[in-house]
């Protein structure tokens, strides 16, 4: 039997595309932010923060944390605890450090700024780093600091390309302080670890409200002597926070459940990119480094479900689905086999459809299941239009698919309907 979906309604999804930061907390981090445990973060009391200060310390492989409201205060009190008045920092001339933080090491802290140069990709090459270090002479301030940016512009620093700014830096004694702002999209887009993309400086401030959906934070981590210099600037610039413990649990949610997230919005970036090489002016460079980042997305995905334990791994299954499905244009039917534990075994592709409908045959779904010795199935199919409401046909040809495996004892465990930025599921839906 052949399933035809009936035709959905196209209509017109508001984003608000300012920036990673226009964003609204999941209701689970709203749960783990209602539900944390608090106490005195002046005194050092608040154990809730303590354990993200930790975390982040040892994410990025460094001795110790501190929490701060912003990146841009995480940055000042980094470039402050670095530096003493008539220093200088070296810093990107198209980093944030430079050009969006109000000038505050100069301001608060008599600490001027030295930019240099940056490539296309937003690099500085090591003898421009070189030529903008001061001579040892009485009439120069004292280079100290060398500031870098792991994304600029949209594009990320390769893990070389770090290594020898940093090195570049060392060369003429400056410490390395790293704006990690959405580092963990550099770690997404790389496939590296964390601690090995900062490997190579000495601090490094990771914000939490860009890309993780945080609604504020940012650690600053380093060495222990540093962090408790960080930490009595924090307090001179009015840091102090109190029983801060409800905003740092939305920090350690997204820690431990956001990262991987970002690979669907890499996706999401390769279908603007798509749409927009329909607008004059686009070129093929732009597409091509675009599709490179959505390859990575689904691999990483991919990687995160496939031989695992549906149940243990259902919220990286959902996003593996949107980042593959979300933004198709024509519907996709997917079916994902498990074995009698419930293992992901395998993840096929039955059929493409136009843009609201698509074949599916119950008979060839239930044969590719016992070929594959599969014990359980998962539904998997796309809606174009963004709406994840089921058709009366995609009810009819679920129980039609539910029927036939149940004659031969494979269980049909749910059906996912996938939009744009939603799912639904027949499961929860009541529908089988």
């Amino acid at each position: 039997m052949m399933y035809a979906g009936v035709a959905k309604t196209n209509r017109p999804v508001r984003m608000d595309m300012r920036s990673d930061t226009v964003t609204q907390p999941t209701s689970a981090m709203r749960r783990a932010m209602a539900e944390a445990e608090v106490g005195d973060d002046v005194y050092g009391d608040d154990p809730t923060v303590n354990a993200l200060q930790d975390k982040a310390a040892k994410l990025l492989g460094k001795e110790a944390g501190l929490f701060m409201a912003t990146g841009t205060q995480s940055n000042l009190c980094a470039t402050l605890a670095h530096c003493q008045r008539g220093d200088e920092i070296l810093v990107g001339d198209k980093y944030h450090i430079y050009r969006d933080e109000a000038g505050g090491a100069a301001v608060l802290g008599g600490v001027m700024m030295a930019p240099v140069s940056t490539t296309a990709t937003g690099a500085m090459l090591a003898e421009d780093i070189a030529a903008t270090v001061k001579p040892d002479d009485a009439h120069c301030a004292i280079s100290r600091l060398l500031c870098l940016e792991n994304t600029v512009a949209g594009r990320v620093q390769s893990v070389a390309t770090i290594d020898e700014m940093a090195a570049a830096g060392r060369a003429h004694g400056l410490a390395v302080h790293l704006d990690g702002a959405r580092l963990m999209n550099a770690v997404v887009k790389l496939g590296k670890p964390a601690a090995r993309l900062v490997d190579a400086v000495d601090t490094v401030s990771l914000c939490l409200s860009k890309g993780l959906g945080t609604p504020a934070g940012s650690v600053l981590v380093g060495p222990a002597d540093f962090i408790r210099r960080a930490h009595r600037i924090r307090k001179l610039v009015g840091g102090g926070m109190r029983q801060i413990g409800v905003v740092a649990a939305a920090g350690t949610y997204a820690l431990d459940h956001h990262i991987d997230r970002l690979a669907h919005d890499h996706a999401n970036a390769l279908h603007l990119a798509e749409r927009l090489k329909q607008v004059r002016g686009i070129g093929d460079a732009v597409i091509c480094e675009l599709k490179v980042i959505e390859a990575a997305a689904q691999r990483l995905a991919r990687s995160r479900v496939m031989q695992r334990h549906v149940v243990s791994s259902w919220d990286a299954l959902i996003d593996y689905c949107h980042t593959t499905m979300a933004h198709r244009e024509t519907e996709q039917f997917r079916v994902l086999f498990l074995d009698r534990k419930n293992v992901l075994i395998a993840d096929e592709e039955q059929a493409r459809g136009t843009v609201d409908h698509v074949p599916v045959y119950p008979r060839e779904v239930v044969k590719r299941a016992l070929e594959l010795n599969a014990s359980a199935l998962i539904l998997v199919h796309n809606h174009p239009s963004g709406d994840p409401t089921p058709s009366e046909a995609d009810i009819a040809m679920t129980h039609q698919i539910a029927a036939a495996a149940a004659a031969l004892s494979i269980t049909l465990h749910d059906h996912l309907i996938v939009g744009k930025s939603r799912e639904l599921s027949f499961r929860s839906e009541g529908l089988i």
